[in-house]
């Protein structure tokens, strides 16, 4: 039986990542929309499943607006 493996993505890293590696030469759709942040994010995800075969993912995503971080920390990503 194949050991269980699970994998945790952080979303809006990734997507952030993607989205700067590839601004010198973004990647665009027929209508000139950057889809460098999806791609890089599609490609991650499926170089992952390719390679390494989890038996589980897990996405997690950052939720839109202020949160309790930042109200604790005020600079909680300041710089994003």
């Amino acid at each position: 039986m194949k050991e269980k493996t699970l994998y945790l993505i952080d979303a809006m890293a990734l997507i952030y990542r993607s989205f700067y590696a590839l601004n010198k030469n973004p990647r665009v759709n027929s209508k000139g929309l950057n889809t460098s942040a999806i791609f890089g994010f599609a490609n991650t995800l499926l170089d992952i499943i390719k390679k390494h075969k989890p038996t589980h993912l897990g996405v997690a995503f950052d939720l839109y607006g202020p949160t309790i971080r930042h109200e604790q920390f005020e600079d909680y990503k300041a710089n994003r």
